[in-house]
């Protein structure tokens, strides 16, 4: 029989779906209702073997539109069941032989109430997810040798190693007066780069590894520091970049997700692990600027704490009152710790794109026109 073991010693046992094998990794919940695909393909997810707490998942099948990037990332998937059928008018193959296809380990008919119940009292932490039968405690044992989120640099696995230009998604936007956005690559998501290249000129991609220098040679009207998977603290080359980049007040710069815990490291904040993190479709986050409440797509197990005066708090998070957004006083830089882009999700905070371009209109002159 399949099983889940944990490093504290509890073990869940399943049925064996998707691809064979054995994986280690961190295991976390996923709330959402659907959204699936696009969690599975998410790299924030890499290394993470990932607990769908709603009960049927599967039912809508695979597209291939629905993708967040070029790969999945995740190490594991673990649901209550996995439906044997799909029926969605988009849907091109079931989910189980996607995950044989794209060689991800499954493990269906567990108690995910349990489990996720599990990782809430006791935190987030590493297991070891089997498809064959064997001694429970040799795969606790594996799971307690695995390293640790805080041990391993995901982002340079999961980044382009070269840069790429995006093309427009909106004929309108293809003008001579539009923008030049520069988008760090920390494990970014399609649906991120569509939101961008649907209010930009020109959109492109450099791996997370590149300087300050070097984004700089691209003459940007704006930069955003995209979403990424693992521990900020770790990330200190980016960090040091991130300063480099405040530093010169060149353009304004968005950062989102793992992008705004470096935007804070860089500016003097402090970051922290969460107990089980902030994962799903359905996260409330009370905007402070306008007074209103956002339900936001989450995927992050670090938050922002401590932040210097010269940083203004524009979002909290309702369930624990964690920082979710902030900006600078003084300079163009705003960032958030939720997914503005969704996907999966629901579209409350698609504004802050809106917002983020604003300011690189009111930064004029910009740097492409002073080519």
């Amino acid at each position: 029989m399949a099983l889940l073991a944990l490093e504290d010693g509890t073990i869940f046992y399943g049925r064996a779906c998707g691809a064979l094998g054995i994986v280690c990794g961190e295991v976390v919940f996923n709330t959402a209702m659907t959204g699936y695909q696009e969690i599975l393909t998410d790299p924030s997810y890499a290394g993470q073997i990932v607990c769908m707490t709603y009960p049927h998942i599967g039912n809508c099948g695979v597209n291939l539109e629905d993708v967040e990037s070029v790969r999945p990332w995740v190490s594991g998937l673990i649901m209550r069941e996995l439906s044997q059928r799909f029926s969605n008018w988009r849907g091109q193959r079931d989910l189980d032989h996607y995950l044989k296809e794209q060689n991800i380990i499954g493990l269906s008919e567990v108690d995910t109430r349990a489990l996720t119940r599990h990782i809430r009292e006791h935190g987030a932490m590493r297991g070891c997810l089997s498809s064959f039968d064997g001694n429970p405690d040799e795969f606790v044992e594996r799971a307690r040798r695995t390293p640790t989120i805080s041990e391993e640099n995901w982002v340079y696995r999961v980044s382009c190693s070269e840069p790429y230009e995006g093309e427009s998604l909106s004929p309108h936007t293809a003008k001579e007066q539009g923008f030049h956005i520069v988008v760090v690559d920390f494990g970014v998501k399609h649906s991120l780069l569509r939101h961008v290249r649907a209010r930009a000129r020109r959109v492109t991609v450099v791996p997370a590894f590149w300087s300050a220098e070097e984004i700089f040679s691209l003459k940007p009207d704006g930069i955003v520091l995209s979403n990424g998977p693992g521990d900020p603290a770790l990330l200190k080359d980016a960090i040091r970049t991130a300063c480099q980049l405040i530093q010169a007040e060149r353009c304004p710069i968005l950062g989102i997700c793992l992008g705004h815990q470096v935007l804070g490291l860089a500016l003097g904040a402090r970051s922290y692990k969460l107990k089980f993190g902030h994962r799903g479709a359905n996260q409330p986050v009370y905007n402070l600027i306008t007074k209103r409440i956002e339900i936001t797509s989450h995927n992050h197990g670090f938050a922002l704490r401590d932040l210097p005066t010269d940083l203004e708090l524009t979002h909290i998070n309702l369930n624990d009152g964690s920082v979710e957004g902030f900006r600078h006083k003084k300079l163009p830089i705003l960032a958030v710790q939720f997914h503005p882009e969704a996907a999966p999700g629901p579209h409350d905070a698609f504004p802050l794109f809106d917002q983020f371009f604003a300011l690189i209109e009111n930064s004029r002159p910009c740097q492409s026109a002073r080519i």
